[in-house]
């Protein structure tokens, strides 16, 4: 069970993953050497809920700077997950 833990960093919480919700569809921060089939796994091991679909994508770090000093925030992965019907996660 820990490695559940270990795939999923966080749910992200946004304005539009609030809307999904209602369509059974949770935004989480996954770990970018995560596939689906892990992710998917986690998911019904952490929340006990089903999983119809997994879609991921990886976000593109942005710049940024810090008075002189220019850098980049590191890229990270995105895994929208799609529950089965009567399905939901409990986020309160």
């Amino acid at each position: 069970m820990n490695d559940a833990y270990n795939v999923i960093n966080s749910l992200l919480r946004t304005e539009r993953g609030t809307i999904q919700a209602k369509e059974g569809k949770y935004f989480f921060s996954v770990r970018k050497a995560a596939n689906k089939i892990q992710i998917k796994q986690a998911v019904e091991d952490i929340y006990k809920v089903k999983v119809s679909a997994v879609n991921t994508s990886v976000m593109s770090g942005k710049r940024k700077r810090v008075r002189q000093q220019l850098g980049m925030t590191p890229d990270w992965k995105k895994a929208i997950v799609t529950l089965k019907e009567g399905q939901k996660i409990d986020l309160a």
